[in-house]
């Protein structure tokens, strides 16, 4: 990339593009954010807000205006817009770099549940757009877990199926270092990575280490009412966690590394 290189990010308030924002501060590229409310968008000092909504594709033709690459987040729960958003952005953009799922199968024409759906109808639409793409597939956010703060605070009881349920979980922090990496260096053109955490964790551990760091005794409860959608595995049901020491964590095999311009890995 060149020093006039521009980057678009959308999403730019949401939990992964605020830290794509944050960490492409300071780097060469020309950094340009997209909100619906500039006015709102809380991003740091000296950065580009631009007035925009992917659900409304002519609003963007100003926003793409001398743009190379877009960081591309879908809000939405189908790719129904995505084809007038792609169009628009392929008159202006080079490459784009899109967020999607780690649950992604490149072996189904359909997938298996809704939100792998759109991402997989995203990566087909944006492949048949004609832009230079990279896709970053990615694991469980790490603020997935703010959906049990609630519960936490209230009586500090986690009630939720599927106890057991293990996943690499990743930090948003460091999905946005690869993104921050792809978008600012070249060589990534039709590449496909796949991003974890650096541990399989159960959403049981997730608890226990939520109740260390806050330094509260926190408990899973795998048969909360509202939660029984039939046949989901309610071995963990009640269950108090435990203490991490029990088993060893799994570590994850070596991927391919992708390191972000402030050294995080993924």
């Amino acid at each position: 990339m060149t020093e006039q290189s521009v980057i678009l990010v959308t999403g730019a308030t949401g939990n992964v593009g605020r830290q794509v924002v944050s960490q492409l501060v300071g780097t060469r590229a020309a950094l340009r954010a997209l909100a619906r409310d500039p006015d709102s968008a809380g991003l740091p000092d000296g950065i580009e807000v631009v007035r925009g909504d992917l659900s409304d594709p002519g609003t963007l033709e100003a926003c793409l205006d001398g743009v190379d690459t877009v960081f591309l987040v879908w809000p939405f729960l189908t790719a129904e817009a995505a084809p007038a958003v792609l169009e628009v952005a392929a008159k202006h953009a080079r490459r784009i770099v899109y967020l999607s799922s780690m649950g992604v199968r490149d072996d189904l024409e359909e997938q298996a549940d809704p939100i792998n759906q759109f991402h997989a109808d995203l990566e087909r639409l944006i492949e048949e757009s004609g832009l230079e793409r990279t896709f970053l597939r990615s694991h469980t956010f790490a603020t997935n877990a703010l959906w049990w703060a609630p519960q936490i605070r209230a009586d500090g009881v986690v009630r939720e199926p599927y106890g057991a349920a293990a996943r690499p979980v990743t930090h948003e922090r460091n999905i946005a270092a690869v993104a921050a990496r792809v978008l600012t260096s070249d060589g990534h053109g039709g590449a496909t990575y796949r991003l974890t955490g650096p541990q399989v964790l159960t959403q049981v551990e997730q608890v226990h280490i939520i109740g260390e760091a806050i330094g509260r005794a926190l408990r899973f409860d795998g048969t909360g009412a509202g939660h029984d959608h039939g046949g989901r595995d309610h071995r963990n049901a009640g269950a108090h966690v435990p203490r991490m020491g029990a088993r060893p964590r799994r570590r994850l095999p070596p991927a391919r590394r992708v390191a972000g311009p402030r050294g995080h890995v993924c």
